[in-house]
């Protein structure tokens, strides 16, 4: 039982590290980009990237293999109509965030050009903002929804 508790607790530590870094660095990003300061949005493409690859990878690749090893262990099956509904869930947000991570490169390296240069950012900054605004909700959406279906668990 004290390795379930662990793994349960590592489960619901890096659920969290996802989904709350997702949801705050999405804000900060999205709020600072309103404010038009190409300065302040290269340090906020910047920290958002940095934050990408040290909590949320690493959380999205914990997440699904403390899941599976949880259900085993308590005896769920995986074909379960919740665990398999949350498998196509998080499959939808991880095929909006990888493209997502792509776009933030190019995002962070266009602002950081532009802050340089003193320069307002152009329309191919704001065409790849607007693809990351989009993606994020599908992304964000199937989250809360998988954050719902472990918790309640529905039959």
């Amino acid at each position: 039982m004290e390795w379930y508790l662990a793994l349960k607790w590592l489960h619901v530590a890096s659920a969290t590290v996802l989904f709350g870094t997702g949801l705050g660095t999405a804000f900060h990003f999205w709020l600072t980009c309103r404010g038009g300061n190409v300065v302040a949005i290269a340090s906020a493409a910047h920290t958002t990237v940095v934050a990408d690859f040290l909590f949320t990878l690493p959380s999205a690749f914990v997440q699904p293999a403390t899941g599976i090893a949880l259900a085993c262990m308590a005896g769920y099956p995986l074909d379960a109509p919740w665990i398999s509904m949350a498998f196509v869930l998080y499959t939808v947000a991880g095929a909006c965030w990888i493209p997502v991570v792509f776009i933030q490169l190019r995002l962070r390296t266009i602002a950081a050009r532009h802050a340089v240069e003193g320069t307002p950012l152009p329309a191919e900054f704001h065409i790849l903002y607007r693809r990351w605004f989009v993606l994020g909700w599908p992304a964000f959406a199937a989250m809360a929804a998988v954050l719902w279906l472990m918790v309640g668990r529905p039959a």
